[in-house]
């Protein structure tokens, strides 16, 4: 089946690519959830959702490599049928990749009106947002990678930056007792964060057979997935050893209320501003990923030519869809329990239904 795109992409771009769109929202929003179900075993919590996250990708990777040089969409149809394939995809797209961006779009317009810019009308934001993120989308996954890769090391720079200045702070006893409340509290928290950002790996599939060397599309995914989910579980560490778990709870946005607390000398402080930058980066680059598979995928299923013009319809929906489906910050919040029971019926169940149907069918596409 033709490819939308000719692009290809470096294993070491695919890694990049993955540690940008793990951090993306969840930098952002994952400690105060997670403090407010685990309380001081948060960053347990945390590490737990990343080791149940991992277990999903070798699943994920498991499919891509039993059909290597085709794309989610296209051996979908190739186990399904034609039509069943193209309806499980359409549903798979609009239920998953293009909700996510949905998602992702409000929490850019949620941390800048909230903290940065409050008497900014939201709509305005999201406007200005979907401008740069349709502009990414039309260069193409080469331009993503390429820009990825340029803006990857300022984000580890000023995160540095953020460890560095915030350790003096940190007070130990914050995070004791370890397991005062047992496990139980851990693993309810855990869940849902296994499915954001983990679970959501499988929407990188859509994009597997664009690596030029797919043998090592395993190794790149993981080691992705390892290196964003050590930044986001230190994140959580700082804001309980810095902030306590009950202010970490209370927090929309702990990790910027972390960034607060930077104060050397009376000298270098009021430059959370400048640290935003780190979350600004990943999630517009994570919203346009997400954006760029979910046009890819609607014209892979509708035989489309050329996928470009439909980001302008798509962005427009995508603006609504953010008003609409999440009217305020209490919403969002109210959702991340039930994605917990939400995220694997795609990130698990999904690939795990192809990889049996393949295994009785036994096509195996080289």
């Amino acid at each position: 089946m033709r490819m939308l795109e000719d692009g290809k992409i470096s294993s070491r771009q695919l890694t990049i690519m993955t540690v940008l769109y793990i951090l993306g929202s969840a930098v952002l929003i994952m400690p105060g959830p997670l403090a407010a179900v685990a309380k001081r075993d948060a960053w347990i919590a945390a590490i737990l959702a990343m080791v149940i996250g991992l277990l999903s990708i070798a699943l994920i990777h498991a499919l891509g490599r039993r059909f290597p040089g085709l794309t989610l969409m296209a051996y979908t149809e190739l186990l399904l049928g034609k039509w069943l394939g193209k309806g499980v995809m359409l549903l798979f797209i609009l239920a998953f990749p293009y909700l996510i961006a949905s998602l992702t779009l409000n929490n850019i317009g949620d941390f800048l009106t909230t903290q940065m810019m409050p008497e900014t009308p939201i709509e305005a934001i999201y406007v200005v947002v979907m401008i740069v993120v349709v502009a990414g989308a039309r260069l193409g996954l080469e331009t993503m990678a390429r820009s990825s890769e340029i803006f990857f090391p300022w984000v580890l720079l000023l995160f540095g930056i953020l460890v560095l200045f915030v350790v003096p702070n940190a007070k130990l006893e914050n995070i004791l007792p370890i397991l005062e409340n047992g496990v139980g509290p851990v693993i309810r928290a855990a869940l849902p964060f296994a499915g954001f950002p983990f679970m959501e790996g499988v929407t990188v599939l859509m994009i597997y057979p664009m690596v030029n060397r797919p043998e090592n599309n395993g190794k790149s995914l993981i080691t992705g997935m390892v290196v964003g989910g050590l930044a986001l579980i230190i994140t959580t560490a700082l804001c309980l050893l810095v902030l306590g778990y009950d202010q970490t709870a209370r927090l929309t946005f702990p990790s910027y209320g972390l960034a607060k607390k930077i104060s050397v000398g009376q000298f270098l402080e009021r430059i959370e501003v400048m640290l935003a930058i780190i979350w600004m980066i990943t999630i517009v680059f994570r919203l346009t990923f997400l954006f760029y598979v979910s046009a890819i995928g609607l014209a892979h299923v509708f035989g489309l030519r050329e996928y470009r013009f439909l980001l302008l319809p798509l962005s427009m929906c995508n603006i609504v869809f953010a008003l609409v489906l999440i009217p305020t910050t209490s919403t969002l919040y109210e959702l991340i329990p039930v994605w917990g029971t939400y995220a694997p019926f795609f990130g698990i169940l999904f690939p795990l239904f192809l990889l049996i149907i393949a295994g009785f069918r036994k096509k195996i596409v080289q």
